[in-house]
This record gives C-alpha cells, sequence and structure tokens, in this order.
C-alpha cells in the first residue's frame, strides 16, 4: 500500500545561511534538491517556519531575523507552489510586530505559526506562559491560527489549556519521561496534538505505545529536514509492522489533513 504523506515539520531555506543541516557543507541541499527529496519519498506537502539566524546575517535583533524568516518562507510558499505550507514566527517580548505580522500573514492565507523556536530567539523557557504571548495568541483566535512550538525543556500545559480554541502541535516526541507527559496531555486536551520529529520515535514500540493510551488521532508525522534523516524518519512509520496501515494512514497525512483544514 502507498502512502500519501504530509511531512508537518519541516524548516525550509534559500541559501546556506538559513539551513540548518549541521552537515550541509558536504551535501547538495538547495531549494529544488528538497523539492526532489520530497516528490521521491511521496511527501505531498511539508510545512514549517524558515530560520534565519541573527548572528547569520549581521542583524540588529531577534524580530529583524524573525521577519526575514517570515519573508523567506512566503517566497518559497510562490516558489514550491503549493507544495510546501509555511509556518511563521512571533514572539512575546514583541507583541505589537507579532500581532501585526499574524494580521500580515492572514491575509497572505497563511493559517501555521511555528515551529516556533524560543531558544533561537532568545525568548526564556517560561515565556510559553507569558501573558504578552497569551495576547499575541487571542489575535492569533481570530485568525484561526494553529501553533507549531519546539516543546523540549519547556513548560507549556497552560498555554494549550488558556486557548481552547487554538489547535497546538507540540515538536518532538522526546525520551520517556519527556513522552509520558506528552501523553498525558495529550489524552488531557483536545487541541494538543504531537509530531514525531526529533528523537524518541527510534525507540522500540514508542509509537505503539502512544497510540494505544490515547489513539492514532493525535500524532503526525514530522521529519525536522533538514536536520534530520527524512527517508529515516519515514521508515520509522512505515517499516513499523505492529502498526496497522490505518494507523499509518492516520500518521502520514490524514491527521494532519483534518487540521490543517486540507
Amino acid at each position: 500500500m502507498q502512502f500519501e504523506i504530509i511531512d508537518f515539520h519541516t524548516h525550509p531555506f534559500t541559501c546556506h545561511e538559513n539551513n540548518i543541516c549541521s552537515y550541509s557543507e558536504h551535501c547538495n541541499m538547495t531549494v529544488d534538491t528538497t523539492f526532489e527529496l520530497m516528490k521521491l519519498h511521496n511527501v505531498s506537502k511539508f510545512c514549517g517556519s524558515v530560520i534565519c539566524m541573527q548572528n547569520k546575517f549581521g542583524l540588529e535583533n531577534a524580530w529583524e531575523a524573525i521577519k526575514l524568516s517570515n519573508n523567506t518562507a512566503l517566497s518559497l510558499a510562490k516558489k514550491y507552489d503549493g507544495q510546501y505550507i509555511p509556518g511563521f514566527h512571533i514572539h512575546p517580548n514583541y507583541i505589537k510586530e507579532s500581532c501585526e505580522e499574524i494580521e500580515r500573514m492572514g491575509k497572505n492565507g497563511v493559517k501555521l505559526i511555528g515551529e516556533l523556536v524560543p531558544y533561537i530567539h532568545s525568548w526564556n523557557t517560561e515565556d510559553y506562559t507569558s501573558k504578552e504571548l497569551d495576547e499575541i495568541l487571542d489575535v492569533a483566535k481570530d485568525y484561526n491560527m494553529l501553533v507549531s512550538f519546539h516543546s523540549s525543556n519547556s513548560i507549556f500545559e497552560d498555554m494549550i489549556k488558556k486557548h481552547p480554541d487554538i489547535t497546538f502541535v507540540g515538536a518532538h516526541p522526546d525520551e520517556y519521561n519527556r513522552y509520558m507527559y506528552h501523553l498525558e496531555l495529550l489524552k488531557k486536551y483536545d487541541n494538543y496534538y504531537l509530531d514525531l520529529s526529533g528523537y524518541g520515535i527510534f525507540r522500540q514500540n514508542m509509537l505503539r505505545y502512544g497510540i494505544d493510551k490515547v489513539g492514532m488521532e493525535k500524532f503526525l508525522f514530522g521529519s525536522d529536514y533538514p536536520t534530520c534523516n527524512l527517508p529515516m524518519y519515514i521508515g520509522a512509520i512505515l517499516l513499523d509492522y505492529g502498526i496497522s496501515d490505518k494507523e499509518k494512514e492516520y500518521i502520514l497525512s490524514k491527521n494532519a489533513k483534518r487540521i490543517l483544514n486540507l
């Protein structure tokens, strides 16, 4: 059985400076080769934010890096002609600018915030629960945005709880204790999902356990390309014989289609 694949978690790039692959100098990685890679592995659409490092571009502050990242994401959406679903960044230290960015992106048909990466843009680990972010997310709700966020070593339950009308997707299952925390929240909140990018998925029966605990509807396929190896993550789902074809179909595309309204 051939499965459609939607990669919910990528960080596409236009140049070496915003390619976050640690080994990019040793690989032929370009906008065109990314498109070819996705096509080769039957990825019909891929989602996520561009990451432009402030220091690599000589920018004055984190917001300048965010604005460049968001503009690049819009340009790539045109380049990939519907295959790429752009995500964009916001920042709790820039309330007015973030709210204006939500309005701008909404007018451009963009509905995905993130993946948010606080450790790159100088957030505090507590900022997911800040009143500043709450104010920004209240605006995001008005535009029917959904939010993908880096979840490792962060406190985020209050964010999910306080904004029940926003769909949140945590990035990365992580190791056992963190994964158990994700599963607890997945059971507790209808508006919370988990993407399978990053580390954790390679652990034996990790996904089978999660499906048994919270159901197949709560997981989204993600690779974190170009940081991580796309075919390895696809193989982790397709070659897991403990997961049924129906469960694979939901994880690889159907859940993403539902929350993205595709």
